[in-house]
């Protein structure tokens, strides 16, 4: 299990590591937000609420990829402009993220935060994927990097997330706190940036 002392060295690395990263992302990443804007209609940033560490909730940054209209679950990628398609393919939306991790909200690695109604409302030892800070990658984020693709081939795409995908997110972001190691972090790190 994950100590306090480890959390406090795995928040050292994020900081430092988001420090040495941002200068060399924010030309690229405001480019981005500007094209998002003029490509969507609306602001390039998207803004969103998510449940981080100990249940608190935090304001997750990413760029906006989507187009103006309701989107449902399984089908945001018909929704979203070509240059975001472009984006998320290649997980160039979650780089405003860089912020969240620089000011403490998330980590590198870690459980992916998710909109209220699931990890707050985890219950007995499920719980303790609450105890570290949530991650821009992690081994479930890489395990279903194609999520999108699978739950659009589903006829009940969000009663699958919820019964299937999620259920199997919590047993691998559980054993990601008991076995955690900065060996780990890395390598989820890297694996990230290979499966892109």
């Amino acid at each position: 299990m994950i100590s306090e002392n480890q959390i406090r060295y795995k928040r050292i690395f994020d900081f430092l590591l988001s420090l040495l990263l941002i200068p060399f992302a924010i030309i690229p990443m405001l480019i981005f937000v500007i094209i998002a804007t003029i490509d969507t209609g609306q602001n390039g940033i998207f803004i969103q609420d998510r449940v981080g560490q100990h249940a608190r909730v935090f304001k997750i940054f990413k760029i906006r990829t989507l187009k103006i209209g309701k989107h449902s679950l399984g089908h945001l990628d018909k929704h979203a402009t070509v240059f975001g398609k472009f984006l998320r393919k290649y997980k160039l939306d979650e780089l405003p993220q860089l912020f969240n991790v620089l000011f403490g909200d998330m980590s590198f690695v870690g459980p992916r935060p998710d909109v209220v109604g699931f990890a707050d409302e985890l219950e007995g030892e499920d719980r303790i994927i609450l105890k570290i800070k949530p991650g821009v990658t992690g081994p479930a984020t890489i395990k279903y990097k194609d999520e999108e693709a699978l739950l659009a081939l589903q006829d009940d795409p969000e009663k699958y997330n919820r019964t299937i995908i999620w259920k199997d997110k919590v047993e691998i972001n559980k054993k990601y706190v008991q076995n955690w190691s900065f060996y780990l972090d890395l390598k989820c790190i890297l694996k990230s940036i290979v499966n892109k």
